[in-house]
């Protein structure tokens, strides 16, 4: 398929800049593909479309304050974005960078952070990638990184360097079940979820169960070829445990569905998949690019936020409810003025 037939016009001004005012309070497009059925909701009214026996999966993944903004000697600002701990550094001081200029990135340099915690460049990583060692006197790297590190929100929510809304970002960029640190990036479904809400569903008699797969630049890689079918997802550390597996099997006993929270949780699951439509539990690397013909054999309902256009994360939600179903739904939801990306408002496919 062309990637231009996953493209839809958005005004500027639907692109959330902030999170609603409580977590539920987001609204909630229901895409229903048995009766080509389309309305609108609140999100605390989720339990409305969940049944008792169904299974609820979610991402535990924890953001880490990832973006650190740092000083070279000559005083230029030079912002990092800490990608993953490189596996070469056994004390894990050593992290695999995205930096703002490579001018002047010699190895050796050292970029001043905050009084007592400086990054060195350490040297070049694959894919544009830059090694940086970071020094924190007198407590761990992971300590200095949550004192001065900034959440790696995406550029199309835009911050100051003093923007107040950089306090809310630290709660409300993160899932209130998250807990595996490790992700440079929200997975935004579980954002709308609270404690309350949890509870409600759990009382319901839908079941809760977890997996971790930490969000990469991999799931928001630009698609740059032409042939959908022709872009490589980089693959994310994932863990599916055996508890997991073990509810999903229960869950398919029982009759209930099998409802996805997010694209990363659809990707791990379809990914681990085995004969017999069973999911086998494990850790490991996922690289899965789910495109349209793709059948699904885990996730039979997807929660999922609004997209960018042409994303593999489009592509997915297309593949799961059809493309042409799906880019209506969209024109509707700009139609409507719903809110798009991160902090914007769901979409839930039946």
């Amino acid at each position: 398929m062309r990637l231009e037939e996953f493209d839809y016009d958005l005004p500027p001004d639907l692109v959330a800049q902030e999170p609603a005012a409580r977590r539920d309070g987001s609204r909630l497009l229901v895409l229903d593909r048995t009766r080509e059925g389309l309305h609108e909701t609140g999100f605390v009214r989720l339990l409305d479309h969940l049944e008792t026996g169904d299974l609820l999966v979610l991402n535990d993944t924890r953001v880490l304050p990832a973006r650190l903004i740092g000083r070279k000697p000559t005083g230029g600002r030079v912002e990092m974005l800490l990608v993953s701990r490189d596996p070469e550094d056994r004390e894990g001081a050593t992290w695999i960078c995205l930096i703002s200029t490579g001018r002047g990135m010699r190895p050796g340099v050292r970029l001043s952070i905050a009084p007592g915690f400086e990054a060195e460049i350490a040297g070049e990583a694959a894919g544009g990638r830059m090694l940086v060692r970071l020094h924190a006197a007198g407590r761990t790297a992971e300590e200095a990184i949550q004192s001065h590190g900034v959440m790696p929100l995406p550029p199309y929510i835009r911050r100051d360097e003093d923007d107040p809304r950089s306090a809310l970002d630290r709660e409300r960029y993160q899932t209130v079940f998250a807990r595996a640190a490790g992700a440079i990036a929200a997975p935004t479904a579980g954002l709308h979820f609270t404690p309350e809400l949890l509870r409600a569903i759990q009382e319901r008699g839908v079941a809760l169960a977890h997996l971790t797969l930490h969000v990469g630049p991999g799931t928001f890689q630009p698609v740059r070829t032409a042939r959908v079918e022709d872009h490589l997802l980089e693959a994310e550390v994932f863990r599916l445990p055996v508890a997991t597996a073990g509810a999903i099997d229960a869950c398919r006993e029982r009759g209930g569905r099998v409802v996805a929270v997010g694209t990363t949780v659809t990707r791990v699951l379809e990914e681990r998949v085995l004969d017999g439509n069973r999911v086998t539990p494990g850790e490991g690397s996922c690289g899965l690019y789910i495109t349209p013909g793709h059948r699904f054999r885990v996730v039979d309902a997807l929660l999922t936020n609004l997209h960018l256009p042409k994303s593999s994360l489009l592509i997915l939600v297309s593949a799961f409810a059809g493309r042409d179903r799906v880019m209506a739904a969209y024109r509707e939801a700009v139609r409507r003025r719903l809110r798009f990306y991160s902090y914007g408002d769901a979409m839930l496919i039946l």
